[in-house]
């Protein structure tokens, strides 16, 4: 018993550090990415949002303390951390907290079978909560004098979107892995390593090329949606949006020769269509699926039943 009793807050305390190393890893990651807007350092795809969501998810809220200790030791390595800086901790360990409990609230299922947990994911997940974050960091930054008041909204923008775009993009991608499997039909194999390089070829060059060609990554994404569900459309999705923002940091292709403000717009435009017609066209066709099969089951039990109802044969 008493081991037992041991392990439990053990096993607790390792998963609030591995959420923290997580956290902490994907910040570094996202900020190789990162713009500056107003003299403020923002990221078009903020990681580590998406990790808090899913690790929630995962395992409830005993975890927060990681997301706390993950923004921590990621705001340490923008910048010394100050106690002004609370307001970004706070902000930014509260927003998935209120979005684990929205979720929770609705019903929302990690298998996201269904369009109502696409939906859900979008809405209460990702748009609202993050209001919270962007709006207490900025804030923050204001209060300090680190940024112009006049400068408020393109910054908030910039940061409401990042945290939006780590939610839709990253935390469907984590939530389908576990039970993510490889097609067994070798046809079904070379379709997916197929659609694999297409997508990484295709948004390569509509990224990088002058003409506007960003329109083409739609028709691959609604492929890997129709074909292979969310295990397919999610890292698709993903892919699509870092060969984009790769591109924007670099002010290549249809993002060359534009202000800041007008390649925000943009990247930010493609990265949350391509989001939502991954998560919402994959959920969908789950949904129609599982509807398919339930009806078949009752229509072989009715058939069952009329079976054995029907008067024997002379």
């Amino acid at each position: 018993m008493r081991t037992v009793e041991w392990r439990r807050p053990a096993g607790t305390l390792l998963r609030i550090l591995g959420v923290a190393v997580a956290y902490y890893a994907t910040g570094r990651l996202g900020l190789r990415l990162h713009v500056s807007v107003e003299g403020a350092v923002v990221t078009p795809l903020w990681l580590p949002t998406g990790i808090a969501l899913a690790c929630l998810l995962w395992f409830g809220l005993r975890i927060w303390p990681g997301l706390a200790l993950g923004t921590y030791l990621s705001i340490e390595r923008i910048s010394s951390f100050d106690l002004v800086d609370l307001g970004i901790l706070a902000g930014n360990t509260l927003a998935p907290l209120c979005a684990y409990a929205m979720l929770r609230r609705v019903g929302f299922r990690t298998e996201m079978d269904r369009l109502r947990d696409g939906l859900a994911l979008v809405f209460l997940g990702g748009l609202l909560p993050m209001l919270i974050s962007s709006t207490t960091g900025t804030w923050t930054l204001v209060l300090t004098g680190d940024l112009p008041p006049a400068n408020f909204w393109p910054v908030w923008s910039a940061w409401w979107a990042g945290d939006t775009m780590g939610v839709l993009l990253l935390t469907p991608l984590l939530l389908v892995l576990p039970r993510a499997r490889l097609p067994r039909d070798p046809y079904r194999m070379a379709e997916a390593a197929a659609l694999a390089v297409t997508v990484g070829a295709v948004t390569l060059t509509a990224t990088r090329s002058s003409q506007s060609l960003l329109f083409l990554v739609f028709p691959l994404l609604i492929w890997a949606a129709v074909r292979f569900r969310l295990p397919g459309a999610a890292p698709c999705a993903l892919l699509v949006s870092v060969l984009a923002i790769t591109a924007a940091t670099d002010r290549a292709g249809p993002f060359a020769g534009r202000t800041l403000l007008e390649i925000m717009v943009n990247l930010q435009a493609l990265n949350g269509a391509a989001a939502l017609t991954a998560l919402l066209l994959a959920a969908l066709v789950t949904e129609q699926d599982d509807i398919r099969l339930k009806l078949e089951e009752v229509c072989e039990d009715l058939a069952e039943v009329v079976t054995r109802l029907a008067p024997p044969k002379d």
